[in-house]
């Protein structure tokens, strides 16, 4: 059947038996590697609020077949899907519901580190995206402008914008006279912005907040009616 086939699947990824319960809530990280024994941990700590989750009892419509869970919770070290690259995963979901219809959570949250380089990938080979003082984040790269290739090292403050980790750089500098600086900033200052889309996870869940830290970009996610596996 379907549900063996899912949970065996989720047991050969993850090496260890889990209660049925918690298998089912987690199918869709299938994907996730374990931490490697003597890898270091990232830094943040786990920061979904259980308070926008409420708990409650399992729906009145609930069919024969289908099975109710009230809570989920997983962590993870890393997940993977496809060009996506997620560490220190936390997600809790709650009034999750598996039958016909697939695995929905009506609630989901999730916290999850975007390491640096992932974003740097979307600006470029030899980007460099890393932590800068005051929460702030930077980039630096070599671009082309006006016909002149230039260093350029930008910082900014990581904003949510349309569901989007954004940081628009406040500051540019590239070591030029200030003319150069006045003829160049517009045409530079799109190539340092950043604007990221948070892959390999489940649809439905909205970027509510990220902050900066020393290894990446800790994002906060929430949805409901989340389908975890269709």
């Amino acid at each position: 059947m379907e549900w063996t086939r899912a949970k065996d699947w989720l047991i050969g990824a993850l090496g260890m038996v889990l209660v049925l319960a918690v298998a089912v809530g987690i199918l869709w990280w299938v994907v996730s590697n374990p931490v490697g024994e003597g890898e270091a941990r990232p830094e943040a700590s786990p920061t979904v609020d259980h308070e926008r989750l409420p708990g409650g009892g399992p729906p009145a419509d609930l069919r024969e077949g289908e099975v109710w869970l009230g809570d989920l919770a997983l962590d993870a070290g890393t997940v993977v899907s496809g060009d996506s690259t997620l560490r220190n995963v936390r997600a809790v979901g709650q009034g999750v519901v598996t039958g016909p219809n697939g695995l929905v959570a009506a609630r989901l949250a999730v916290d999850a580190t975007v390491p640096f380089e992932v974003v740097a990938d979307d600006l470029g080979d030899g980007t460099v995206v890393r932590a800068a003082d005051g929460g702030q984040a930077m980039v630096v790269r070599t671009v082309e402008a006006l016909g002149r290739e230039l260093r350029v090292v930008a910082t900014g403050t990581v904003e949510v914008e349309t569901g989007r980790l954004v940081v628009k750089p406040e500051s540019i500098d590239f070591g030029g006279p200030d003319f150069l600086s006045d003829a160049t900033a517009a045409v530079v200052r799109r190539l340092v912005t950043i604007e990221h889309d948070i892959e390999g996870l489940p649809e439905g869940l909205v970027l509510q907040d990220v902050t900066v830290q020393s290894d990446g970009f800790r994002a906060n996610l929430l949805g409901e009616d989340v389908k975890l596996v269709p």
